[in-house]
């Protein structure tokens, strides 16, 4: 994806930003600002992750895992205001299996707004048309109604429930499981462009 990409929902559009272009502030400011509405979905985050010493060594972890090819992240804009969320396609797979791991998060205020559809949309296209991955996998907590809709509204599929699948908030919890194949996506989005 160069420079930024954009889908328009709801009453403005949402925007993809390479998480590289982004300052270690302006992530320092996301993380204080959603820390409390983030705790009950995300593991536990040691205390350096909400200083700006542990973002920016954060953001430079990143560059060297973008730069091989195993993590793709991006800051969410939205409705033409700052930093709105992140949308990650993380441990990316090559070879026979071609995969990546979807993850995003959205800030209290643009919960609900199509933000995090948006953004799930986008980040499944760069996978697709740009990095040639075959699918993109999901897994969320059954309990997290929100973040199964988004899934639903980008054409992911369940694919199945994993015990104790990771540790969030200090507890293990299940999660149910999600993809979406390159070509499900192709045939969703001519669907879409049929109706138009």
């Amino acid at each position: 994806m160069a420079g930024t990409d954009h889908v328009g929902v709801g009453d403005g559009t949402v925007a993809l930003i390479p998480w590289e272009q982004l300052n270690a502030e302006e992530i320092l400011e996301f993380v204080l600002r959603c820390r409390d509405h983030l705790r009950p979905w995300e593991p536990e985050r040691p205390p350096s992750h909400y200083s700006l010493a542990g973002q920016e060594e954060a953001l430079a972890r990143y560059r060297s895992a973008r730069e091989s090819g195993l993590e793709f992240i991006f800051g969410i804009r939205a409705h033409d205001a700052g930093l709105a969320g992140r949308v990650a396609l993380t441990g990316v797979a090559r070879g026979p299996f071609l995969n990546a791991n979807l993850g995003y998060c959205v800030a209290p205020e643009s919960c609900s707004r199509g933000v995090a559809t948006g953004a799930v949309k986008l980040a499944t296209r760069h996978a697709f048309e740009v990095l040639g991955l075959h699918r993109v996998q999901a897994a969320v907590m059954p309990r997290n109604g929100p973040s199964l809709r988004v899934l639903d509204k980008a054409g992911f599929r369940r694919e199945g429930h994993a015990l104790r699948y990771l540790k969030i908030a200090g507890e293990w919890e299940d999660h149910d499981l999600f993809a979406l194949l390159a070509d499900e996506a192709l045939v969703a989005e001519g669907e879409r462009c049929g109706r138009s």
